[in-house]
């Protein structure tokens, strides 16, 4: 398969172990950064505050952003519109197995491909009408019959941001801004890349007033999906600048940005936001997938910024 491909799900940590949380924060550190792995010297087995950690030799200069998930909430429940759509399509081929059985294989392939581009898993969709002895449709189109389903589902809170009657923060997970406005003040350049269409992230990340820390640095799929991916906008971060990959910082809650960012060897933050509820509570399916790909740290949520900045910055505060 061609590098431009984003490659399926494949764990490389067996299993997601248990690790320290920073003083009394939501903070889980897996790993500390900078260091090799979990038997590295800068790994402290859990349940043990060491009195220090390795910080990279210079603090992070370029952080990367995922978008649906780890700023904008605005698609919270996305899979609830997805799945039926395919349930019906695969309904469709006249195979025998009940709609509750094909919601089950529907929603089982649909999850795992999550953090890939939205096109990934309308080829699997029509791989699996292939395979009931259907004729798909081309998977753009199951796109396009997606996309429209969704805009329907969420135009009221798009709509309710471009009139003002909701405030960006009401559909941000808690506490982007705080963090975004600290990075920036620091001097780290933003960035900012999704699986979903460049189109809707470039409108959805103006409603959220996102485009005041990212600008143009917004990347989004095309329809030529194997000319666009995150490890591409990753490649052109530390080309572009001249600069080596352990001062670059990622954040994210779909595994490809998480093992981009750690092939690239920077600092991988999985954001385990539960986005339903978005109380500070850690989503245990996203934790343990995100370990699963080499995740550096864990969280909620943003709002113990002020101590992941500093233990990021090896500064004073951060293991209180």
């Amino acid at each position: 398969m061609p590098e431009q491909y984003e490659a399926d799900y494949r764990r490389t940590i067996a299993q997601a172990v248990a690790g320290r949380f920073l003083g009394h924060s939501t903070i889980e550190i897996i790993r500390d950064a900078s260091s090799g792995g979990y038997d590295s010297p800068g790994y402290h087995a859990p349940g043990h505050n060491a009195p220090g950690h390795n910080a990279p030799a210079r603090p992070p200069e370029h952080a990367l952003f995922d978008f649906d998930g780890t700023l904008s909430l605005i698609r919270e429940g996305w899979p609830e519109v997805m799945v039926p759509m395919m349930v019906e399509i695969l309904s469709a081929t006249g195979t025998r197995e009940t709609p509750e059985e094909l919601h089950g294989i529907a929603y089982s392939f649909v999850m795992e491909l999550n953090g890939k581009q939205t096109i990934y898993q309308m080829i699997r969709l029509a791989d699996e009408v292939r395979a009931r002895g259907g004729t798909p449709r081309e998977p753009l189109e199951y796109k396009e019959t997606y996309h429209a389903r969704l805009m329907e589902r969420i135009r009221g809170r798009r709509e309710a941001l471009r009139s003002g009657k909701a405030r960006p923060r009401d559909f941000l997970v808690p506490y982007s801004e705080e963090i975004l406005d600290e990075l920036r003040g620091r001097g780290v350049k933003l960035y900012l890349a999704s699986g979903t269409d460049e189109k809707y992230v470039v409108e959805e990340a103006r409603l959220l007033g996102l485009d005041r820390w990212f600008g143009e640095k917004c990347y989004g799929a095309i329809d030529d999906y194997t000319n666009y991916s995150k490890a591409m906008v990753i490649e052109r971060i530390l080309s572009e600048n001249r600069v080596e990959g352990s001062l670059l910082l990622g954040f994210g809650d779909g595994y490809v940005e998480i093992e981009n960012v750690k092939a690239a060897g920077g600092t991988a933050v999985a954001v385990a936001t539960n986005e339903a509820k978005r109380d500070g509570t850690v989503d245990g399916w996203k934790r343990d997938r995100l370990i699963g790909v080499g995740a550096d740290i864990v969280i909620p949520d943003y709002r113990d910024w002020r101590q992941l900045v500093a233990y990021l910055w090896n500064e004073k505060g951060w293991d209180k």
